[in-house]
């Protein structure tokens, strides 16, 4: 699934969340919005980065992508 897919699911929190702390590792309480939105961090879509004890992060294109979200930038 495409970030676009599953960001327009996400509730204003979540998005706000993710725009603030862009880049960061993604919080449970966020992780579990994106995957109850329809995104698998599981799989190997562009936007899944990595995954490790210090949590899940997005990649560097999906940090970008949001950033640019965040600025009503076309995608």
């Amino acid at each position: 699934m495409e970030i676009i897919e599953w960001w327009l699911k996400l509730d204003s929190d979540a998005k706000v969340w993710l725009i603030a702390h862009n880049g960061e590792a993604v919080s449970p309480e966020v992780m579990s919005k994106i995957a109850a939105a329809g995104g698998s961090v599981t799989s190997s879509a562009w936007w899944v980065g990595e995954s490790g004890p210090d949590g899940f992060f997005l990649s560097d294109e999906a940090v970008d992508w949001i950033e640019a979200a965040a600025n009503d930038e076309p995608d």
